[in-house]
């Protein structure tokens, strides 16, 4: 095997020779000609590395732990390169960004030459170019576009041009969607390509000559269209030509050797493309020669590929219509588009995949339920870190360090086989790792920031990353005479409650104006206070409402208390908590807790409980213990909230198969309830059985309902898994018609039982079936009622019943599901089965009420403030908490987001702006970006693409037509802006800075800074 030792010597003899760099041929203009009157064969030389898997990110490039799987990245990429320079025909596409930039960085000089050239001819060419190939399911659009905008920037800034990827190369994850086609579409690309299709969809595909297609990506946006082709036989080369060395096909031989294969070779080879050209449109088709961590000896792949060729056309001479030629995905495409012909049309997307009947790969939409939240945690920190450094003007290596090295982690989370929960537990834990690390840089420039921007110059500004367990050891010992400083990453002021785990004490809230906020203590559940990897000094949280603009500080002071009441908590305890120095024991099924209000319920025939707010009001079941009733907007709905449980065998980390004849599991035993009546807040804490327990929640003024879930450890057995849902069941009448968003934007309408192109295989897995990825919520109506989920995690989702929602919470299996990662998801933390907590918001409305509230209420689920402690001191209470001004975008038009605000370059910044309503809610808006350009130091804004690598009036991207269009083009077509790009200087006249946006629309600028 040949490494970079070979590389430098062939590098510096290439460079003897030709000294000067050639001119940039790049793109399409260096695509290989092809030939009007055969079938052209585009051999496309391909490596899939994935990002961790069955190895961690670092094991994967430096070719570690072997015994797992063979595979080293860094040898991958030097041989290719070394083999390019040896044959000017040859190339190669590189996709993931992440370990190519690793790469890079190890590389001499005169290696990075020959690299460069190898770009500029369009032989080594960025394919994808993303930080990873992102899973489209579990998602959030903000951080697929992050991830894609810091790939491409490093491309940019590393190669120029020529670097820059035109197509989208999604081969490996497990389900498409029509959200990660808008972004391909909105970020200039000419087409994408995967490789994975539900079984009865690809076959439906073959017969109707259907494998390539234009893709409708937005019910909003207009030109949004995008062309889409799925490969014929995975991403692998064809069966019997994997000339790579982890596979025993054999070699072409073509001496006068006995064994000399060449036309047994050959003809096989041209029988199989004979075969795959029967089922495209035009005389083109791609063959993709790689796979899983391939060409770590690129000699092999290339010498063979080369005879393929030589003899494959030698055979031209004879009569043969094949032309078979090094080619890439883009040389491909630019091919069909030259071809003027029409194309299918697709509206919806292409969830759930089904690899057989009995493998819908629904499962992953939930796996590992904590890291799916951790990566939400992380983008968070990073949105909020990019912003306050924008604000500070933060500029020291070491804060562009950790802000890089949160973007590049939060990159390598959106992997198809990290944000999926479909790696193995170490590499899981790996993951864990890295973004902890990440995360902790993000909160120090947060921290360096709030420092310059606040009157708190030497403020703590710890950031408590475990309050999802209602614990900071901050305020574990006291919370008396504490600032709580609040960030808001999104554009508009936003009224949120705040909670501080505290002591049982009595506290004061003001503002920074010395105003007293009001305040009330409120009891963790007791749940809770039994994990036994919790400290509980502080069993309460001090409950608050906080208004932010930006930054807003809060200070709380303890006072003298008026009555001291303990938490009583029943004996027979699993371990004992401490609180004000007593040891009391938590019960294995819950009794009573005493605190603030209680609430006494009693179980007559006939006997409720009612919880109620100014705007909700929730009736509780006292037979059932159960929620019976919701009242809020004007609208009143039984709703009966429960936990289920689908026992399963079969299941694995990425399928989610239910047993047949064994029917959903629901808990039916009395759930035991207590009520605590605020003013501020009235929380219902429920109990199912040992391991599942519950908070409903509402806040006086917030119009949502608030349930709380803690689930753990899940039991199982020798033959029985256990995956929990919980299923709110209403009277409204859907039909059989829900709706789920597309990675946190667009809704996309399902119906049970349905695809838009074909009959799905259900007859073996139903429920399955008939699942889809929930990122962010989940709705059905009928022509009154409208009732929708919003989740703060990814999740699976289904309606299987009218009136029915149900999500999938949390998973603990027995067996692996035989799809590669080798072992069964039962992840364990703290050495027992892994317990989850996380949160679900049911939105009540009238069907003829917008669904605006729902959009907004995911902004601030995915956003909320970022909160930062400090000790106060005298100097912070006295003074306007503001120490240096922050640009306000309080005048933005309601339905507009502050998508993104970063740094881009040393004197850039980045800034996104998105209207957030879709075509059905909302409006064109107008507004003014001149304040905020001049507060940020602007001397000149230009407009780009959505990844802000490339000038919006340069965009231009291939245009199709389809079947049905009655258009034929006579010659090749082109999207461009539909709009006149912006850009102006700081002398320009203020309506020079006008920004208009569409519904859905979202327009990215970059800001010279002086």
């Amino acid at each position: 095997m040949r490494y970079l030792s070979g590389l430098v010597l062939l590098s510096a003899a290439l460079l003897a020779l030709n000294v000067r760099q050639s001119e940039a041929a790049c793109g399409y203009e260096s695509c290989p000609k092809t030939k009007s009157n055969m079938i052209n064969i585009h051999m496309v030389p391909h490596s899939h590395d994935d990002v961790g898997w069955l190895k961690t990110v670092d094991q994967y490039y430096y070719g570690h732990k072997s015994n797992i799987q063979h595979a080293g990245v860094q040898y991958i990429i030097d041989t290719v390169i070394s083999e390019l320079i040896k044959n000017p025909d040859r190339r190669f596409i590189q996709v993931e960004t992440s370990f190519f930039a690793k790469w890079w960085q190890e590389q001499p000089e005169t290696t990075k030459l020959v690299v460069k050239k190898l770009v500029n001819e369009g032989r080594f060419e960025f394919t994808g170019g993303a930080w990873s190939m992102n899973d489209e399911a579990a998602v959030n659009y903000q951080s697929v576009i992050d991830q894609f905008s810091l790939g491409l920037k490093w491309l940019d800034e590393t190669f120029g041009a020529c670097a820059r990827p035109r197509i989208g190369w999604q081969i490996d994850p497990f389900g498409h969607s029509r959200e990660q086609a808008s972004i391909f579409a909105q970020m200039g690309y000419d087409g994408e390509f995967f490789a994975r299709m539900d079984h009865s969809d690809k076959n439906n595909r073959l017969d109707n000559l259907a494998m390539e297609m234009i893709w409708d990506a937005s019910e909003s946006l207009s030109n949004d269209e995008i062309f889409t082709g799925l490969l014929y036989r995975h991403y692998s080369a064809p069966p019997g030509y994997c000339f790579d060395v982890h596979c025993g096909d054999d070699p072409i031989i073509d001496s006068k050797s006995y064994d000399n294969n060449v036309k047994s070779r050959v003809d096989d080879f041209l029988s199989y493309v004979s075969n795959v050209a029967k089922y495209y449109r035009s005389n083109h088709i791609m063959i993709p020669m790689g796979d899983d961590f391939q060409y770590e000896d690129a000699q092999v792949n290339f010498k063979n590929m080369d005879k393929l060729i030589k003899y494959v056309n030698a055979r031209q001479a004879d009569g043969s219509t094949y032309n078979l030629f090094y080619s890439t995905p883009a040389c491909y495409l630019n091919s069909l588009h030259e071809g003027l012909q029409t194309w299918p049309n697709k509206t919806d997307d292409f969830f759930p995949y089904a690899s057989d009947s009995n493998s819908f790969w629904t499962g992953y939409f939930t796996s590992r339920p904590t890291q799916k939240r951790f990566e939400r945690d992380g983008n968070h920190m990073l949105q909020t870190a990019k912003q306050l450094s924008v604000f500070a003007g933060l500029s020291s290596e070491q804060q562009k360090e950790d802000l890089d090295y949160l973007r590049q982690i939060m990159g390598v989370m959106q992997h198809h086989d990290a944000i999926t929960g479909t790696e193995k537990q170490a590499v899981s834990n790996d993951y864990d790792r890295l973004l902890y690390d990440g995360i902790v840089g993000g909160a120090s420039n947060a921290r360096d920031a709030l420092r310059v921007l606040t009157n708190l110059p030497e403020g703590e500004f710890e950031s408590c990353l475990q309050l999802n367990i209602s614990e900071c050891a901050f305020t574990k010992d006291s919370a008396d005479n504490v600032v709580v400083t609040l960030f808001n990453p999104l554009a508009h002021t936003s009224s949120q409650y705040v909670r501080v785990p505290v002591k049982k004490e009595s506290y004061q809230v003001t503002d920074e104006k010395g105003r007293v906020v009001a305040s009330e203590v409120v009891p963790v559940a007791w749940q809770v206070l039994a994990l036994e990897y919790r400290e509980n000094n502080t069993q309460h949280e001090l409950v608050f409402k906080a208004s932010v603009n930006k930054i807003a500080s809060y200070f709380i002071q303890k006072v003298e208390t008026r009555e001291n009441k303990e938490i009583v908590l029943p004996k027979s305890a699993k371990k004992s908590v401490k609180e004000t120095e007593k040891n009391l024991e938590v019960p294995k099924r819950f009794k009573k807790v005493h605190s603030m209000k209680k609430v006494e319920t009693h179980a007559d025939d006939d006997s409720e409980t009612v919880v109620q707010t100014s705007q909700i009001k929730l009736v509780i079941d006292n037979n059932t213990g159960r929620l019976k009733t919701v009242e809020m907007n004007g609208v009143s709905e039984s709703v009966d909230q429960n936990f289920a449980i689908y026992e399963t065998y079969e299941s694995g980390a990425y399928v989610f198969r239910q047993k047949e004849d064994v029917d959903l599991k629901f808990l039916e035993d009395k759930v035991e309830f207590t009520v605590y009546d605020g003013s501020l807040v009235k929380e219902v804490h429920q109990q199912f059985n040992e391991w599942i327990s519950q908070v409903i929640r509402i806040y006086e003024g917030v119009n949502r309902v608030e349930f709380e879930w803690l689930i753990g450890p899940i039991p199982t057995d020798e033959d029985t898994a256990r995956e929990i849902v919980t299923i709110f069941d209403s009277g409204i009448s859907s039909n059989g018609v829900f709706y789920t968003d597309s990675n946190g934007r667009e809704l996309i309408k399902r119906i049970k039982d349905k695809r838009e192109d074909f009959n799905p295989d259900l007859g073996r897995q139903p429920i399955s079936g008939n699942y889809y990825p929930v990122v962010s919520r989940i709705a059905l109506q009928d022509s009154n009622k409208r009732i929708a989920l919003l989740n703060d995690r990814a999740q699976g989702g289904t309606s299987m019943k009218d009136g029915q929602l149900e999500l999938m919470l949390h998973r603990r299996l027995i067996r692996d599901d035989g799809y590669g990662v080798g072992e069964a998801l039962n992840e364990q933390k703290y050495d027992k089965p892994l317990i989850a907590r996380g949160k679900v918001y049911l939105i009540l409305n009238s069907v003829e009420e917008s669904t605006k509230v729902e959009r907004v209420a995911e902004k601030e689920i995915l956003l909320p403030f970022s909160v930062f402690f400090s000790k106060a001191s005298s100097q912070s209470q006295t003074q306007s908490a503001i120490a240096k001004a922050v640009p306000s975008f309080d005048d933005f038009p309601q339905s507009v987001h502050l998508l993104t605000l970063e740094p881009f370059t040393d004197d850039e910044i980045l800034l996104r702006v998105e209207n957030f309503l879709d075509h059905t809610e909302g409006n064109v808006v107008s507004f003014n970006i001149r304040h905020i350009f001049e507060t940020l130091g602007g001397v000149e804004i230009r407009e780009t693409t959505l990844d802000g690598n490339l000038p919006l009036s340069e965009m231009r991207r291939f245009k199709f037509h389809h079947d049905a269009s009655g258009h034929s083009p006579a010659e090749v077509e082109y999207f461009t802006t539909a709009h006149t790009p912006l850009a102006a200087v700081d002398s320009q006249e203020a309506s020079d800075f006008s920004v208009t946006l569409h519904p859905m629309q979202i327009r990215t600028f970059i800001i010279k800074k002086k």
